[in-house]
C-alpha cells in the first residue's frame, strides 16, 4: 500500500513538473526608450527619427524612434543591457545620452536623459594600448600611443596641452558615485600627467595629428603587427632604461606619475583605461591629492577638475560576461559611451580610432558625438596619422 502510495505522489508531481512553463525566464520581451529633452538648453530638440543603440556584450541592436521620441526593441532576450544615442545638433553642437547597464526581465518603459556638448577643435582621434605579440610569438608592449586629430579649419598650437591618463585599478580608486558624493561630478583621478612643452611651437595643421609614443622607433622591424613611430611628434622618454628611446625626438613633459617604477604611459593592454587631453594655467600639481576610497594611505592621484577638458575617451575592459560598468571613470558629459577591444586580455594589435564623418573643407571631420560607444572602431590594419583602412 505504501509503494502505491509512494507512486501516485511520484506520478503527481510529474504532471505538475510538466505544467511549469520554464521558458518565462527566457521569453522575449520589449523595451521603450524614451529620449528626454536636454535640460540647459533654450531650443526643443526634434526627437523624431533617432537612432537608439541598445549593447548586451558585443551585440548590438538599433531602433528608430517615433514621432513622441520613443525607440522600441521588440523581441529582444532579458539580459542586462546598456542603451545610447547621439546625433550632431549643428557643426558646433552634438546631442547624446545613455542609460547604464539594466537587468531587463520584462516588458518596460525607461527614460534617458540627454545633453548638449559643444563639438571641440582638437580630439583624440586614435589610441594604441593593446600590444601585440613580436615574431618570436613574445608579448610585445613598446609600441603603444595616442594619437590627436585637428578638427578645425585652423592651425592648432598644442604647446603647453596637457594629457592626462586616468586611474585604472582593478578596483576603482573612486566609483563614480563615491566621486559624486565626495565631489559632486566635478572631477576627476590622474595616475599621469604629461605635457607638451609650453615653448615647443608646435602647430598642428587642419586635418592633421600629433603623435605621442612611449617610443619613437620602427617596432616593425621586430614585430609584424606593429607600427613604425619613427616620425612621432613627442616620446615619453624612460628614464629607467627598458624602453628604446629616439633622442631626435622631442620630449613630452612628466608632470605628474603615479608611479615610482616607471615614467612611460601606463596604459593598460586589457583595455581598461580612460585618457583626457586638457588645457589649464594652474599648476596640476597643486590641485588636491587623494588616497583611494576610505584609505589614509597608499598610492595618491591627482583630483583633477573637469573643466578645463577638451576632450575624453573611456575604454572598458571588454569580458565573456559582458562589460562591468561599475568601472567607468569618465562623466557622460565627458564620454557618455565607452570603446573597446575584441580581445579580452590584450596583445592582439589592436587600435581603437574614430569612424570618419565627413570630408570638409580638404580635410577629414572625424566622428565626435561625445558617445564613444558610436564614435570609435577598432583595427589591427590602420595605420598611424590614417583613418582610412
Amino acid at each position: 500500500m505504501m509503494m502505491k502510495n509512494i507512486f501516485k505522489i511520484f506520478v503527481s508531481l510529474l504532471l505538475f513538473t510538466s505544467c511549469v512553463n520554464y521558458n518565462d525566464a527566457t521569453q522575449e520581451t520589449t523595451v521603450n526608450i524614451q529620449l528626454l529633452q536636454p535640460t540647459d538648453y533654450e531650443t526643443t530638440v526634434d526627437l523624431t527619427g533617432k537612432t537608439v543603440t541598445a549593447t548586451r556584450g558585443t551585440v548590438t541592436l538599433t531602433s528608430k524612434t517615433d514621432a513622441n521620441g520613443i525607440a522600441t526593441f521588440t523581441g529582444i532576450a532579458p539580459d542586462e543591457y546598456s542603451f545610447s544615442t547621439s546625433w550632431a545638433l549643428s557643426q558646433k553642437e552634438t546631442l547624446s545620452g545613455s542609460i547604464s547597464t539594466t537587468m531587463i526581465t520584462g516588458e518596460t518603459t525607461l527614460d534617458m536623459p540627454t545633453q548638449v556638448a559643444i563639438n571641440r577643435d582638437l580630439v583624440i582621434g586614435k589610441i594604441y594600448f593593446a600590444g601585440s605579440k613580436d615574431n618570436n610569438n613574445k608579448n610585445y608592449v613598446a609600441g603603444k600611443f595616442i594619437e590627436l586629430f585637428n578638427q578645425s579649419d585652423d592651425s592648432i598650437d598644442v604647446s603647453g596641452l596637457y594629457l592626462g591618463i586616468v586611474e585604472s585599478e582593478s578596483t576603482p580608486a573612486y566609483t563614480q558615485e563615491n566621486l559624486k558624493t565626495a565631489y559632486n561630478d566635478s572631477v576627476v583621478l590622474l595616475k599621469q600627467i604629461y605635457r607638451i612643452p609650453v615653448n615647443a611651437n608646435k602647430k598642428v595643421a587642419p586635418g592633421g595629428t600629433i603623435l605621442i609614443v612611449n617610443s619613437a622607433i620602427d617596432h616593425t622591424t621586430n614585430n609584424s603587427m606593429d607600427h613604425n613611430l619613427l616620425d612621432a611628434d613627442f616620446e615619453v622618454k624612460d628614464v629607467q632604461g627598458k624602453y628604446q628611446n629616439n633622442p631626435e625626438t622631442p620630449a613630452m613633459e612628466v608632470i605628474y606619475n603615479i608611479y615610482t617604477g616607471t615614467s612611460i604611459m601606463n596604459m593598460l593592454q586589457n583595455g581598461l583605461g580612460s585618457y583626457i587631453i586638457f588645457r589649464t594655467d594652474e599648476d596640476p600639481t597643486s590641485w588636491p591629492k587623494t588616497y583611494k576610497y576610505g584609505k589614509t594611505s597608499g598610492n595618491e592621484w591627482i583630483v583633477a577638475p573637469t573643466r578645463y577638458i577638451l576632450d575624453g575617451v573611456e575604454s572598458m575592459r571588454n569580458s565573456t560576461k559582458g562589460f562591468d560598468l561599475t568601472t567607468k571613470r569618465l562623466w557622460d558629459y565627458i564620454d557618455a559611451g565607452y570603446t573597446y577591444i575584441q580581445s579580452t586580455t590584450g596583445y592582439s594589435g589592436e587600435i581603437i580610432y574614430r569612424k570618419t564623418s565627413k570630408t570638409l573643407n580638404g580635410h577629414k571631420i572625424l566622428v565626435d558625438t561625445n558617445n564613444s560607444s558610436n564614435d570609435f572602431q577598432v583595427s589591427k590594419t590602420i595605420g598611424t596619422r590614417n583613418y582610412d583602412e
